[in-house]
């Protein structure tokens, strides 16, 4: 990430790119991510791994851990600092991701209302056809989202007690959410 000059690693990017490239983890993590199910631990730990053994100096974590087990995993990976918790109301998280669109050649992301393309359903940059990713459709997103109370939810108390929670609120614009991280943790570095 730029501004915080430490790499960017999104689990999801990584495993997006596992099932394009149609690898072994890849095809397999598929399956739990078409359901809005968590890909399992040994998948995810596996691919978060191999990524920070490759890498000098700091990270920043996106979308993982999403377990109390794979936040234990983690550690024996590396020490974490600090852990953002966005607190987002979920019809609004529901709103955000069902209109979110992908372009299908380049992978620019659009947002029908907040960032949308110029041209309906064509990408800006390169002019490839937008679509819906399997895993932003209403359905997906509200099992996601039971997934998250019952998964990833506990994590809030597990970094809590350590001392290492940031809460942020996320229903606000994109700016604004990005200025409050960033203010939050500049004292820390």
């Amino acid at each position: 990430m730029e501004e915080l000059k430490v790499a960017h690693i999104s689990t999801g990017d990584l495993l997006r790119e596992a099932v394009k490239t149609q690898s072994d983890l890849g095809k397999k993590a598929k399956e739990f991510m078409d359901a809005g199910k968590l890909v399992p631990d040994d998948l995810v730990i596996a691919l978060i791994r191999e990524k920070i053994s490759s890498m000098e100096g700091g990270f920043l974590l996106d979308g993982f851990p999403r377990t109390i087990e794979q936040a234990k995993k983690l550690e024996e990976i590396s020490e974490i600092d600090t852990v953002i918790n966005l607190e987002v109301d979920e019809d609004i998280l529901v709103d955000r991701l069902t209109k979110r669109r992908s372009c299908n050649d380049c992978g620019g992301v659009y947002h029908l209302l907040f960032n949308p393309p110029k041209e309906d359903g064509r990408c800006d940059n390169c002019g490839g056809e937008l679509y819906q990713r399997s895993d932003d459709t209403e359905a997906t997103v509200k099992e996601r989202l039971r997934t998250y109370r019952k998964s990833t939810l506990p994590l809030v108390e597990y970094y809590g007690s350590k001392g290492k929670i940031l809460n942020i609120n996320g229903d606000k614009d994109i700016n604004e959410v990005f200025n409050s991280i960033m203010k939050a943790i500049q004292p820390m570095m």
